[in-house]
């Protein structure tokens, strides 16, 4: 079973850095000369972006609810013909309208292909012990950033900005949709029953492999009952005698509203990172050089969320990762300059693990019913901030000059708050 895990994740991991590079990490390497080429302002080609988000947030409950019904698999395929479908359309585009038109169908692609429909599909196949895969899935996608970008600009110097839409809708479909069908498919419950049996036969033999058994039978209900237990940890064990809290409503908002800030602080800051740092006093070139720092930053938080906190339940690790930011930007705004790759290293380590909180939280508190087309509403809020956070974060960096971290600081807090408001002790069937 631990091969079944492996493919997964990797084929997921893999995948996950073909969808963002010819999503998230698009617009920063074709906008200025498409724009250039169009007659158009740059500000359209972001603005296509924003379309793409919010199409991908309207969209986002039906994707998930598709994963519930037929698995990830399809679902993932699916995204790579739309992906190839919206390059492709934007390759070809010859003014605003055929740019928005191009980035609405790659808002589908976005709904059908990222991150949250990775996760829903890992959980599909493994249950309550999707910790670690989607922790695995994380990893390798951290590293979308240096391939997306490298290639793109490689690209566009010799075939044009045209050319990368285009080469990136080739990958889609030569690459992408490949590695998405190798994706397994969801046990069938006889096939579950008997993997149990056969868990429960070697235990009685050898009780000494009782943890390798269960690491390595993660979709029975034995495994589900073991991760579970670990994760949880640190909190008492349940009375049998008393029924575990149901998640209310309010839950679920608070939630949405951790989503939703730091994905506007981190697409905020992704954006405007290097001009905020030069507000505080650090030279323009070395900002861009520091605040290359996140993404790094973010793929050792993930490895320390692998390492050392993933017997926690994932609400205490998560609630560790809200306080990076906060205290990362208070020494910025007590010592300035002199701390800002400090601020920057801690923002993204916090954002790595957050982003990984984004799968494991609802499944630790809702359970893994519906787990699909509820992270569709969950990240509905979170996709509409991203969209609205380049405009708004750079409309208050021009007002407020480096104030503005005093708005990301407060969010961050803010996030730490909601999340302390959220009690560890549900424990969904």
């Amino acid at each position: 079973m631990s091969s079944r895990i492996y493919r997964a994740v990797s084929v997921t991991g893999a995948a996950q850095v073909i969808a963002s590079a010819g999503a998230h990490y698009l617009p920063a390497v074709i906008a200025l000369p498409a724009s250039q080429e169009l007659s158009l302002s740059p500000a359209i080609l972001f603005a296509g972006f924003s379309v793409a988000l919010g199409v991908s947030a309207l969209a986002g409950p039906i994707s998930g609810k598709l994963v519930d019904r037929f698995g990830g698999r399809p679902v993932l395929m699916l995204s790579n013909v739309i992906f190839a479908l919206g390059l492709t359309s934007l390759g070809f585009a010859q003014g605003m309208w055929s740019v928005l038109f191009a980035y609405a169908i790659l808002g589908l692609g976005m709904a059908t292909g990222l991150f949250e429909v990775a996760f829903s599909a890992i959980v599909r196949l493994f249950g309550k012990s999707s910790r670690n895969p989607i922790t695995g899935v994380t990893l390798i996608a951290g590293f979308a950033s240096f391939v997306a970008w490298t290639v793109s600009v490689y690209v566009e110097s010799k075939l044009g900005w045209s050319g990368v839409c285009w080469f990136w809708a080739c990958v889609h479909i030569l690459v992408g949709l490949p590695l998405n069908a190798l994706l397994p498919s969801p046990l069938t419950p006889s096939a579950e029953l008997a993997l149990q049996k056969d868990s429960a036969q070697d235990n009685s033999k050898n009780p000494s492999a009782t943890v390798t058994a269960s690491a390595t039978a993660s979709v029975t209900a034995s495994v589900t009952a073991s991760v579970t237990a670990a994760t949880t940890a640190a909190s008492p064990p349940p009375n049998p005698a008393d029924p575990a809290p149901i998640p209310s409503k309010v839950t679920a908002f608070l939630l949405a509203f951790v989503f939703a800030a730091n994905s506007f602080v981190g697409m905020g800051l992704m954006i405007h990172m290097p001009r905020m740092l030069e507000g505080m006093g650090v030279p323009l070139a070395l900002a861009f050089t520091i605040g290359s720092l996140v993404g790094p930053s973010q793929v050792l938080g993930r490895l320390i969320d692998f390492f050392f906190m993933r017997r926690w339940h994932p609400l205490i690790s998560t609630r560790l990762a809200a306080l990076t930011h906060p205290v990362g930007g208070a020494l910025l705004l007590a010592f300035g300059a002199p701390f800002a790759m400090a601020f920057v290293i801690l923002h993204g380590i916090g954002n790595g693990i957050l982003i990984i909180a984004r799968g494991t939280l609802p499944l630790a508190i809702f359970g893994t019913k519906g787990y699909g087309q509820r992270q569709g509403w969950l990240m509905m809020p979170s996709k509409f901030a991203q969209a609205a956070a380049p405009f708004l974060f750079g409309l208050a960096l021009t007002d407020w000059g480096s104030n503005v971290l005093w708005l990301s600081w407060g969010l961050g807090l803010s996030v730490f708050v909601a999340l302390c408001l959220i009690s560890t002790k549900y424990r969904p069937a």
